[in-house]
């Protein structure tokens, strides 16, 4: 348990919770705090997917700015990576993740529900990348995960200007999956993810694992990757608990293990 970020666990959902009021600014700290959270969140058998949340206010309106100011190039260097790395542990949790977006979620905000497999926007949602505006550029995944989501093209523009994206924008252009009311931001994200509390959790890690890999390389080695995952499921229980209840009672009705 962080100081500023929780891992809480309900009916196989967990939730990494970002309590660092008034915006939670993520600081070298919080960047650890998620890193942990994350990473226990994966180990964690008793939960089967994730929600990151920041609050009923704001989701993360970005990086500490105080914290970044004075720092050289030198001192930058040495921690570029770490920042990067603490958001990619929430990319990497091998489970369903959704990022439960109030507010703000700009900067380094946006770049953590960019790890997140879907994205839940309340109306009231503004997201962006304005680092430019501060004479630097997206440090922590935001050049790189955002033109794989959006394309280039519309993935410039945001980082070019600095702007803001409304929810409904953000809708449109595929930045965010579903805009829903404010007050039930959490709620939707929780019915997304409570589907997955009796699923197969060795088929759900391998289905990120094909899809996730297979973007960063050409479609042959992707499809050389799906072969492998696919073939390796032969080997769970959940493969033949799924195949048995299919034949004997048709789709849908199986009972996991998760093994």
């Amino acid at each position: 348990m962080g100081e500023f970020v929780r891992l809480e666990v309900d009916s196989g959902v967990g939730t990494i919770r970002l309590d660092r009021p008034p915006l939670n600014a993520l600081n070298r700290q919080v960047q650890e705090e998620i890193r942990a959270a994350a990473q226990e969140a994966s180990r964690r058998d008793d939960v089967r997917a994730v929600i990151v949340y920041g609050g009923e206010k704001h989701f993360a309106a970005g990086a500490d700015i105080k914290e970044m100011a004075d720092m050289s190039y030198t001192d930058m260097s040495a921690r570029a990576r770490e920042l990067s790395s603490s958001f990619t542990a929430v990319a990497d949790i091998p489970k369903p993740t959704v990022a439960a977006v109030t507010g703000y979620a700009l900067g380094g905000g946006l770049e953590l529900a960019l790890c997140c497999d879907r994205r839940i926007a309340g109306d009231n949602a503004k997201v962006g990348q304005p680092e430019i505006l501060l004479g630097i550029i997206p440090g922590a995944g935001g050049t790189q995960r955002l033109p794989r989501l959006v394309g280039p093209s519309k993935a410039k523009d945001i980082v070019y200007t600095g702007r803001f994206v409304d929810a409904n924008e953000a809708l449109h252009i595929g930045l965010v999956d579903e805009v829903v009311p404010a007050d039930g931001v959490y709620e939707a994200a929780q019915k997304w993810a409570a589907q997955f509390s009796g699923a197969a959790a060795v088929a759900l890690a391998a289905a990120k694992t094909a899809i996730d890999g297979g973007l960063d390389g050409d479609l042959n080695s992707g499809l050389r990757l799906e072969s492998n995952v696919f073939a390796a499921l032969f080997a769970t229980e959940d493969q033949k608990t799924g195949m048995r209840s299919f034949i004997e009672n048709g789709p849908g009705k199986a009972t996991f293990s998760g093994k």
